[in-house]
């Protein structure tokens, strides 16, 4: 897929990213429990060879599936996902992967020592999409996902004021839906994103 054509998109961790931030665990002596109430959040950065760097901000849901939905690891009974009094093994029928993707400085702890580059159009559209179900060290590409939504819209710079002194920046809104019936909940989603030359500009994994 390339994101300039119409069955275009995207997501995903270059390898100095920081890691993917999900649900947050309570931890209790030797039982620790992760909420997925609304979804799991997925929040990366990326970078581009020619210094252009990214951040994706999306998130997986699927309507009432994660509500009040509870990953409990025990030392006994190891991994179970429960909602109320019920357990569950797998995804629903389908998933929706939203997500937007935006210009980000590529370190915020290292002063500018050049001119900053900004992504353009003509960069996401020469980026590829692969989206994987991963279990263990296997990736199956997953097939027929559909895009629901995507725009592009001007990106308002903090300064108003200065608008007119900087580059047009935009931001990439998209949203897919992605079948997963039979998929275990012990599965990743994975998703990546390189350039025409097979570069990974970013990588991340949804797991539960």
């Amino acid at each position: 897929m390339r994101f300039g054509q119409v069955i275009s998109a995207f997501l995903i961790v270059t390898w100095w990213a920081p890691p993917c931030t999900f649900a947050l665990p309570n931890a209790a002596r030797d039982k620790t429990v992760w909420n997925y109430d609304g979804g799991i959040v997925m929040v990366t950065d990326g970078s581009l060879p020619n210094g252009a760097c990214f951040r994706v901000s999306g998130r997986l849901t699927s309507p009432h599936f994660f509500d009040n939905l509870k990953r409990v690891d025990t030392t006994d009974s190891g991994t179970v996902f429960r909602r109320g009094s019920q357990t569950l093994t797998e995804f629903p029928d389908r998933v929706l992967l939203a997500f937007i993707v935006y210009d980000f400085p590529c370190s915020l702890h290292m002063e500018q020592t050049g001119p900053r580059t900004y992504l353009t159009r003509e960069m996401m559209s020469s980026l590829t999409l692969s989206i994987y179900w991963k279990r263990g060290v296997q990736l199956r590409p997953v097939p027929d996902v559909a895009r629901k939504y995507f725009s592009v819209d001007p990106r308002i710079p903090y300064f108003v004021a200065r608008a007119q002194d900087l580059p047009e920046r935009f931001e990439w809104s998209y949203e897919f839906e992605i079948p997963s019936s039979g998929v275990p909940l012990t599965d990743s989603l994975v998703v990546i994103m390189r350039t025409a030359d097979g570069h990974i500009a970013a990588r991340c994994a949804a797991r539960m």
